[in-house]
């Protein structure tokens, strides 16, 4: 087994866990839902997503299939963004279509990370645009941008923003605006790769917060609602693909702009 860093670790053991619930109640996987179709077509993405994230998780943890692993990830969130994502722009409301496509785009950037990381002869001859560090730049684009779209939603949604700060903690207006400003500040300097590896840590510990204050609290409480059961799985998704875009800035000097 070669673990590459905490956040390739948490990266595979999150996609074992979302095959895991997909298998348990298929209305609650994260990352993959809302799943298209109907009848038998619908049931078939549902088992591709089980059997996928089962795949790339367990795979990413050996280092035979290290490769392999991130391969088939790699594509199916392409994929899965082309065919199902990118779509809703022409037919849903645009901030629910932002919705659709960057929870996904922050997955598809820690894929990028590890693909990167693993990659082989193999990928750099075929892939080399998105193999090398070109791909790692790419992905962490993706990534910022995904920040700020995060940032600006809660002030294009302020009242639900709020309704989820924490009751004991005071000035519920400020933590939904200061929370806002923060990812939006994370992503722009993610973006530009001004003080990049700060940014990205402090927005994974942010997205930490989120999961540890918010929605493991309401779930824990007995909450029977499949919305916050499903917010609470993809926010640990989340979590999983910030930390494998931080872990990428492990070799870079944490006040520095990148060239």
């Amino acid at each position: 087994m070669r673990i590459a860093n905490t956040g390739h670790a948490a990266f595979a053991i999150t996609m074992i866990g979302v095959g895991i619930v997909g298998i348990l109640n298929r209305d609650l996987m994260p990352v993959w839902n809302p799943i298209p179709g109907t009848g038998s077509a619908h049931e078939l993405l549902i088992y591709c997503g089980i059997g996928v994230s089962l795949l790339s998780g367990i795979g990413l943890l050996m280092q035979r299939t290290a490769a392999m692993a991130a391969r088939l990830l790699l594509a199916t969130f392409l994929i899965w963004m082309l065919l199902f994502r990118l779509p809703n722009f022409l037919r849903a409301p645009l901030f629910a279509a932002c919705w659709s496509v960057f929870p996904l785009a922050v997955m598809l950037s820690g894929t990028v990370v590890l693909y990167v990381c693993f990659s082989t002869d193999w990928d750099r001859e075929h892939f080399r645009s998105i193999s090398s560090l070109s791909g790692l730049r790419i992905a962490r684009i993706i990534y910022g941008l995904s920040l700020i779209f995060f940032g600006v939603a809660h002030f294009i949604d302020v009242k639900d923003t709020i309704s989820l700060v924490p009751n004991w903690m005071p000035g519920h207006l400020f933590w939904a605006y200061f929370t806002g400003c923060a990812f939006i500040g994370a992503g722009i300097s993610v973006v530009m790769g001004v003080f990049a590896r700060l940014a990205a840590v402090l927005s994974a510990v942010q997205i930490a917060l989120f999961l540890f204050l918010v929605w493991i609290p309401i779930v824990a409480a007995g909450s029977r609602v499949l919305f916050q059961w499903s917010e609470t799985f993809l926010n640990a998704a989340l979590l999983a693909g910030a930390w494998a875009i931080a872990d990428s800035y492990r070799e870079t000097p944490w006040l520095i702009r990148e060239r």
